[in-house]
């Protein structure tokens, strides 16, 4: 392929030109290259491609050069799947917009009170773009007319076709002016896509832009092959490891999105979520306040992603991987773009294997295996980067408070070695190595042992054998159970981090804020900032214990909650390393100080 076209070769219009050059744009995409003359002809157009290739600006800048400034009604029509996609495309064709202040362009989503988007119409608006359930409603209100309307587009025609739209769609298209221009942008071309087309586009062009050169040369991709049952711990020590300014965790399902962002914000990390069932307000708040840095971290669906303009993502993790094979084109698209190097890194369990290998295909890449750090080699990480932002801070001269604080401490009789060490333990918080759990599945790759007939034979004869007896004992413990006693299961929380329960059943119970366990012969009281009115459960206190410092169970005794702080006994052997590890972690969100109790 040739040199790319600069955009004065494409586009006439002077304040069309202008805006573009104040993007920072000059030459343009393979997409924008194409289509651009073919919209300007006046033709129907059926476009294949993907997110991140500049298809937005493909098709808004002819058809905005086309919009009529002297009248003030609806002439160009976009549909889009979601909201935010309906908000971000407004957003980039206002910036197309910015020298030509006459031509107005309003949003039309669901989720937010039509009365306003009534009173915008009314005003005057040349650009509508909308999801396909808004725009019925204001159809059916008579507050939207397409009587000057020459454009219509489809964006992301495949993903409303997915969600169900296309009876909408349908209705839409027949609404309109007949010998409207039709354009439809799609990632995919299933069937359906193609019946659509044929039905509503005249004579259409034809654009395809590859997928295969769009995804893999600025994202350095990598897969670790996990546990099932370790797949958190998995992206705990990646994002750990990676420590990354802005990065994008993908889930398959709205349920997935939500716990893993809890758990992310109970380990401490700045992360927030969005997917289909958030209200609008929240949504766009989280995606502005990830925008502006203060959230590292976003959780979400591919629907809910679909379309968003998030740049400078350094790092994608795809939690699950994807249902679709497109979907992952998708995802790490978000990362690498404007020619600026990426990475994505897939976490991939044994049921996955198929599904992953199908996407290995799709791309027409081998993706390389990563093997996922101990906790000891992340630690030593953060340990380098810590000391390296240390090392800056003492440059600075801005320290005399700090140092006057360093003094009085020393006139307590500390030395500078002991004041230093306490700042960097409650700072870092570094984990013991006994802790040490390896995530990555070295079997991962391993084929299945075939066992012989006769072997398997003699396996089923055991297993009958160990039946019959298993039978016989059973009954003798049904035998011997006294009358009305109940078999009382521990609740979630009290089980170990593989779901396996640790001893007797009967040995715990909960009531009203306490834990009442087994007396603990040695026991040591500990004292916990956090409490009822931090909306901290006893079954918190006891997974974050039982979870982080790896204990068991029947090392706790009694759990006091109280409004804001907590008390709990634990055995006299495991209280350091249970103040150790819940020091500075978060339960609910919150900060835990944790102490010997005094008194």
């Amino acid at each position: 392929m040739g040199q790319a076209m600069k955009f004065h070769e494409l586009v006439t219009n002077p304040k069309l030109l202008r805006a573009i050059k104040e993007m920072g744009y000059e030459e343009a995409t393979p997409i924008q290259e194409a289509v651009i003359p073919m919209i300007a002809g006046g033709g129907d157009v059926i476009a294949r491609s993907q997110t991140g290739t500049g298809k937005t600006a493909a098709f808004s800048i002819p058809v905005l050069d086309k919009i009529d400034e002297n009248l003030s009604r609806p002439q160009v029509l976009i549909l889009c799947p979601t909201r935010e996609l309906a908000v971000q495309v407004a957003g980039e064709i206002r910036k197309l917009l910015s020298f030509s202040h006459n031509i107005k362009v309003l949003p039309v989503y669901g989720g937010e009170p039509i009365y306003k988007q009534i009173m915008a119409l009314k005003k005057g608006v040349q650009v509508i773009v909308g999801t396909p359930g808004r725009i019925m409603d204001h159809m059916e209100r008579k507050t939207l007319r397409f009587s000057e309307v020459h454009t219509v587009i489809l964006d992301e025609a495949d993903e409303m076709l997915k969600m169900g739209f296309r009876e909408d769609i349908e209705f839409i298209l027949t609404a309109v002016p007949a010998e409207v221009q039709k354009l439809l942008f799609s990632a995919t071309m299933p069937a359906e896509i193609i019946e659509l087309a044929g039905k509503y586009l005249k004579e259409p062009g034809e654009v395809k832009i590859e997928a295969s050169g769009i995804t893999t040369d600025t994202v350095l991709q990598s897969y670790c092959a996990v546990k099932k049952e370790l797949k958190p711990e998995a992206l705990f020590r990646i994002l750990d490891d990676k420590s990354p300014e802005r990065c994008m965790v993908f889930c398959n399902t709205k349920k997935m999105v939500d716990e893993i962002t809890d758990a992310l914000q109970e380990r401490g990390f700045w992360g927030d979520k969005i997917h289909g069932d958030l209200k609008q307000e929240l949504r766009m708040g989280v995606l502005e306040k990830f925008n502006k840095g203060i959230l590292h971290i976003l959780v979400c669906t591919d629907v809910a992603a679909r379309g968003l303009d998030i740049q400078n993502v350094d790092l994608v993790v795809n939690y699950d991987v994807p249902d679709k094979e497109e979907y992952y084109v998708h995802r790490i698209g978000r990362s690498g773009r404007a020619g600026k190097a990426g990475e994505s890194i897939t976490i991939v369990t044994r049921p996955d294997r198929i599904r992953f290998r199908n996407v290995e295909i799709y791309i027409q890449k081998k993706i390389e295996r990563m093997e996922i750090p101990s906790r000891v080699e992340v630690r030593e990480k953060q340990i380098t980067r810590f000391t390296e932002n240390l090392l800056s801070n003492m440059e600075t001269e801005l320290l005399y408070d700090y140092e006057e604080m360093v003094e009085k401490l020393q006139a307590k009789g500390y030395s500078a070695k002991q004041i230093a060490a306490a700042l960097l333990r409650q700072t870092l918080a570094v984990e013991a190595a006994d802790e040490e759990r390896d995530v990555n599945d070295y079997r991962f790759d391993a084929p299945k042992r075939e066992r012989s007939v006769p072997e398997r034979g003699r396996e089923r004869g055991k297993e009958r054998e160990r039946s019959k007896d298993g039978g016989a004992e059973r009954k003798r413990e049904r035998a011997e159970k006294p009358a009305g006693s109940e078999r009382r299961e521990r609740p979630f929380e009290e089980r170990s981090k593989h779901g396996k329960r640790k001893g007797k059943p009967e040995e715990v119970f909960f009531e009203r804020g306490k834990r009442k366990g087994k007396a603990v012969a040695e026991q040591v009281r500990l004292f916990l900032s956090a409490g009822k009115k931090h909306k901290v459960s006893v079954g918190d206190v006891v997974g974050a214990i039982v979870g982080e410092a790896g204990i068991d169970a029947a090392h706790i005794g009694t759990i006091d909650m109280y409004d804001k702080f907590s008390f709990v006994d634990v055995s006299k052997e495991s209280a350091k390393k249970v103040l150790n590890s819940l020091q500075n972690k978060r339960i609910k969100g919150r900060k835990l100080n944790v102490e010997i109790a005094k008194g």
